[in-house]
């Protein structure tokens, strides 16, 4: 188990993830198509020659994903109970086919469950920079977490 327990976690502790991801046109082509998503933005490299961007952008639900799903492992890897939502989901920034993205979590807020004794709400900001360090994405996730097991 690598994540940590409710009772591990102080507001304001920041994670660096290790985990950085190169971002594929694979990556992007089948997410899309997983996800039934046709916009030609993603998929159409002919189409995005004429936009502002000149090129494909990435699906910003593949963007979302991962940037939560990097962090798992040094979070909540075995220690979630549920994730309860993301709330203040933004792209400030567009990801193209090529950027490499790093991700960094902070803990914003913690309380204790009323429903369950054994478990706690965690609010995680994430955070997604590009190889520039220009920030991509970011979002508030609410979690419900075990609490370190009574012995």
């Amino acid at each position: 188990m690598a994540g940590l327990w409710f009772d591990e976690l102080e507001v304001g502790q920041i994670f660096d993830h290790a985990i950085r991801r190169t971002v594929t046109e694979t990556d992007n082509l089948m997410f899309s198509t997983l996800t039934h998503n046709p916009a030609q933005l993603h998929l159409d490299a002919e189409y995005m020659k004429g936009t502002d961007y000149g090129r494909i952008i990435v699906n910003s639900t593949f963007t979302l994903g991962l940037m939560v799903g990097v962090s798992v492992g040094d979070t909540t890897l075995g220690t979630a109970i549920a994730n309860l939502g993301w709330d203040e989901v933004r792209f400030p920034a567009p990801v193209f086919i090529g950027d490499t993205l790093t991700i960094q979590t902070e803990v914003a807020e913690l309380r204790e469950s009323k429903s369950r004794p054994n478990a706690g709400i965690v609010t995680f900001i994430h955070r997604a920079f590009n190889q520039d360090g220009v920030l991509v994405g970011s979002c508030r996730r609410s979690g419900l977490q075990h609490k370190r097991p009574v012995a």
